[in-house]
């Protein structure tokens, strides 16, 4: 499909390694863990304790306009999350208001946290004990429609795509598609999950729970972390981010999307190794051209074995650098693939591969280099950052470095 060329000008992130893009960029070069013992929640009872938490959030640094406790976590991070990809892109909403704006927010859990203390509510308080504020927390379409409002844009389109784990990716396939067909002026996507309670025991009744860290692709390997964030991406046409003068993190290339619906849990060789060669055939890149995978890696025995052989199955016996971000950040469900679309991003601006942490060994199985615990200082050229959810559902976004990159003195942690 050809059209408008596509770049990503503002990143917003919330995560368990920290907030902000600059941050963010400095916890992925250091190879940060951010597990910890799960407060979000009462875990007593379960075997496992830990989880990957959002810190240092304050609703209010980023919410001006609508009242934060009428809105759900899920919901502040998707706000504060593209309240920071507008700053980072120094594009205040004022300009965005004459625009058309493209909102899509990818999620697998919605408010489901909320759900959960509303139902705690009425247990202990009976249903005179929850108020009309409570309720309205609950649907997740919010999760875009409250960006909209915050905003102020008239001229917007929100959305919520529920595709599970993949759904952060498919989110950005859809502004993508809306920008380089000239239906958008820009767009605001990505993912947002909070921690729930539900998703951890559902996790855990599988076996799929590590007791203390997340080990992708490592041969002694125990399950996922779970976690919560928000990553939302920027994209604008290349000719508007130029004529404006903005950093340009990355160029978005391409990307594919397929759904086999071969088992509930379970990903298929064929349909994920068919959604990258999607994504590059969509990009025009050859197999060759592409030096780093950002690999779904939740750490699970099943995953990081077919995925690491569709990886092999597309790239041949030498496939690149393939590294799973989920051994720092955990698995943040609808925020996951988005949060590794952003760190692709800054790996291609800033010149870097992120590591793969928590590794002693690699499972010869999987037969990739996964980049073991130290980044590597060297500039990829090309990303594929993938996302695989339940259901089949995959997608694919194909990445790549932009000639007119630059780094930006202002901190786009500054919330003011």
């Amino acid at each position: 499909m050809s059209g408008r060329r596509v770049v990503v000008t503002g990143i917003g992130v919330l995560s368990s390694i920290g907030n902000g893009a600059a941050e963010f960029t400095r916890a992925l070069r250091e190879g940060r863990c951010g597990a910890g013992p799960i407060t979000r929640f009462d875990a007593t009872g379960f075997r496992e304790q830990y989880a990957h938490e959002v810190r240092d959030f304050e609703p209010a640094d980023w919410i001006h306009h609508l009242r934060p406790d009428t809105l759900g976590r899920t919901t502040q991070f998707s706000l504060a999350a593209a309240r920071m990809a507008t700053r980072d892109a120094d594009l205040e909403p004022d300009r965005l208001r004459e625009t058309r704006v493209l909102v899509t927010i990818g999620t697998t859990d919605g408010e489901a946290a909320e759900y959960e203390r509303l139902i705690e509510t009425e247990l202990a308080e009976g249903p005179e004990g929850m108020d009309a504020t409570a309720v309205r927390r609950l649907p997740a379409h919010r999760l875009a429609l409250a960006v909209v409002r915050e905003l102020r844009l008239p001229y917007a389109a929100p959305s919520v795509l529920g595709t599970a784990c993949a759904a952060g990716n498919y989110a950005i396939g859809d502004g993508f598609d809306a920008i380089r067909s000239g239906e958008a002026d820009y767009a605001l996507v990505g993912g947002a999950d909070a921690l729930a309670r539900r998703t951890f025991a559902g996790f855990s009744r599988m076996g799929l729970v590590a007791p203390d860290r997340c080990r992708p692709f490592d041969a002694e390997r125990e399950g996922l972390l779970t976690a919560e964030g928000a990553g939302v991406l920027l994209l604008e046409p290349l000719d508007s981010a130029l004529a404006r003068g903005a950093r340009i993190y990355a160029e978005l290339l391409g990307y594919g999307l397929n759904c086999d619906a071969h088992h509930p849990t379970a990903p298929a060789l064929e349909s994920v190794s068919r959604c990258m060669e999607l994504a590059l055939a969509d990009a025009g890149v050859k197999t060759g051209e592409v030096d780093l995978v950002s690999a779904h890696g939740t750490g699970t025995k099943t995953n990081d074995v077919t995925e690491a052989r569709a990886i092999r199955a597309v790239f041949g016996d030498e496939p690149p650098r393939t590294v799973a971000l989920k051994s720092m950040l955990g698995h943040s469900m609808g925020a996951a693939s988005a949060l590794g679309a952003a760190a692709s991003a800054l790996a291609l601006a800033r010149g870097f591969i992120p590591p793969t942490v928590n590794h002693r060994s690699t499972d010869p199985e999987c037969g990739i280099d996964c980049v073991p615990n130290h980044a590597v200082a060297e500039a990829p050229r090309v990303v594929v950052n993938n996302g695989l959810a339940f259901g089949g559902n995959n997608a694919s976004l194909v990445l790549g470095r932009s000639d007119r990159t630059e780094d930006s003195p202002r901190d786009p942690e500054d919330p003011r």
